[in-house]
């Protein structure tokens, strides 16, 4: 049992914002004053100090092939050892960090969950090792769709009970989180040389639509009813101009709706908000993206921050890989997986002084401050923008328009005439933040016991030298950014696991899929998937993961 005395609590889900408040701990839930011994607790003087839920991270590639193909590809990013073996694991990565490090990284900011972004089906075995592998945080696996042969047939025939099927069956045998679509119909073009740039142009041999892929799929996903929107990176990343086919695909979620949850996640919005015909004119579209956003009831979105130095682009996006690669002439490898999709991994680093990296910059900050709190989550896109490490960063930027104006001085000029960004004097509350990093993640994927600290939710909590009382986070930008960086204490289960920024115990988070079978007739697609397994390399009976996962957590939709 645990006693957290004093704290000033924000709890944004609850309507708690800076007050003064008792958190008790039981069994790895919050529960009532009354359920608890408070003369065998052990107690946490919380006087003063920032109280709030773990931080959530719905979107990261942090297991699979990969983030294991760029620790190929990058050598010296295992030159930065974090922490050497003794009561815990060795801990290595500058960016690119191995599993140990990834779990203890979340956890010295205070992050209690997180989230593998994209998972190529056939390669889920390899996801849910690299997971298993991961210490403290909870977590899950994002399975993806919108490249695979099957659903480009159940869209051309228009069959939603046989698109619901599939899902059901491929969440089941991935083991997967949530219907994922990256760039729909585009890395299947790829394999003919070619790429979907428009919604209405044709997938090669397929007869469909990015804009039918995508309808499809949501009507799916909403029939399911499953805890998580369709997660949707959208066509034409990294294009100037593609800000408008973002906010065409965004539009698509019209006339959806659903009371618990929005019905489309637009990923790492910002290198899918630009504007101008080609790279010498590029410039924002985040205004138009964000006008677009705050008007639909029912989309949200994540930022994809760039951060300054050192990051590793990687993504289901082939053909995007591809472009970067003749753009930076950096190292590329191209993945294959079979008739599900392919991916792509890029290494780069982001530059103050290069226009393209500060228009991104920029374009990431713009979404945060001119999107709704309720409608944006803090990302990186984690390595594509850089390291996770630095939310704490971001959280400040957002807070404060003297911090963002102190920035703006080291960075590109260009910035100033291509986005918006100097002229903005948004500053986010540190209730919004909270909001952002916590509750809003939360909803959107469905996980009702995270990202509070109401009765019933898990005691995933941490603990900051932040008295909201005594500080402006638009002028003490410095302590947010810092404080934030190594939190008082991280406790994860109702366990501390971090005491004054460093790790001082491990355990081993639950890894969630979803489980919807009970919503659909897995039988009606039995025939289809014993023709689609004559193209794999693998027999039916051995494709996925089976019941071995280190600590499952089964959400069964009913």
């Amino acid at each position: 049992m645990l006693w957290i005395k004093n704290g000033i609590v924000v709890d944004p889900k609850n309507g708690i914002n800076a007050e003064k408040m008792d958190i008790f701990v039981k069994n790895g839930k919050i529960v009532e004053e009354s359920e608890i011994d408070k003369n065998n607790c052990k107690v946490i003087d919380a006087n003063n100090k920032l109280v709030v839920a773990g931080g959530i991270d719905m979107h990261a590639h942090i297991a699979g092939s990969k983030i294991n193909t760029g620790r190929t590809m990058r050598p010296e990013e295992m030159r930065v050892v974090r922490q050497t073996a003794g009561k815990l694991r060795t801990s290595v990565g500058r960016v690119l960090l191995t599993s140990p490090a990834i779990g203890y990284e979340y956890a010295k900011i205070g992050y209690t969950s997180a989230f593998e972004a994209a998972t190529p089906p056939i390669g889920s075995p390899h996801t849910h090792e690299e997971l298993d592998s991961i210490p403290i945080v909870d977590k899950g696996s994002l399975t993806v769709f919108g490249n695979w042969h099957p659903v480009f047939r159940y869209t051309a025939d228009k069959d939603k009970e046989k698109m619901m099927a599939f899902i059901a069956w491929a969440l089941e045998r991935t083991k997967g989180y949530g219907v994922k679509v990256v760039n729909p119909g585009g890395v299947e073009a790829w394999m003919y040389g070619k790429n979907v740039k428009n919604l209405d142009d044709e997938v090669p041999k397929f007869g469909v639509t990015a804009r039918e892929i995508i309808t499809e799929l949501i009507k799916a996903n909403e029939e399911l009813d499953l805890p998580h929107s369709v997660h949707l990176h959208c066509n034409n990343l990294g294009t100037p101009g593609n800000y408008q086919t973002t906010i065409e695909s965004i539009k698509l979620a019209s006339g959806f709706t659903n009371k618990r949850r929005p019905v489309l996640h637009v990923t790492h919005v910002q290198f899918n908000a630009y504007a101008g015909s080609s790279w010498k004119d590029v410039s924002s579209g985040a205004e138009e993206i964000a006008k677009t956003v705050n008007k639909m009831e029912n989309v949200t979105i994540d930022m994809g921050q760039p951060i300054f130095g050192h990051a590793t682009a990687m993504t289901g996006d082939a053909p995007f890989q591809f472009v970067l690669h003749r753009l930076t002439n950096a190292r590329w490898s191209n993945k294959d997986s079979e008739i599900e999709g392919g991916a792509g991994i890029v290494p780069l680093t982001y530059l103050p002084k290069n226009p393209i990296h500060a228009l991104q910059w920029a374009i990431g900050l713009e979404l945060g401050l001119l999107v709704e709190s309720d409608k944006v989550v803090i990302s990186t896109d984690y390595p594509n923008g850089g390291p996770y490490t630095e939310y704490p960063y971001i959280m400040a930027m957002l807070m404060s328009r003297r911090m963002r104006e102190k920035e703006l001085q080291r960075v590109s000029q260009y910035v100033q005439k291509a986005t918006s960004l100097p002229a903005i004097d948004a500053e986010k509350s540190l209730y919004e933040v909270i909001h952002m990093s916590r509750s809003l993640p939360a909803k959107i994927l469905g996980l009702e016991s995270k990202g509070h600290l109401g009765i019933s939710a898990d005691a995933d909590i941490a603990i900051y030298n932040i008295n909201p009382a005594e500080i402006d986070p638009s002028a003490d930008y410095e302590l947010i950014n810092s404080e934030f960086r190594k939190p008082a204490y991280t406790i994860k289960d109702g366990e501390i696991v971090v005491k004054d920024g460093a790790v001082v115990s491990e355990r081993w988070g639950k890894t969630y899929w979803i489980d919807a079978r009970k919503r659909a007739d897995v039988g009606l697609i039995d025939d289809d998937l014993n023709e689609f397994f004559r193209y794999y390399s693998v027999e039916r009976k051995n494709f996925g993961v089976g019941e071995w996962l280190r600590k499952a957590e089964r959400l069964e939709v009913t």
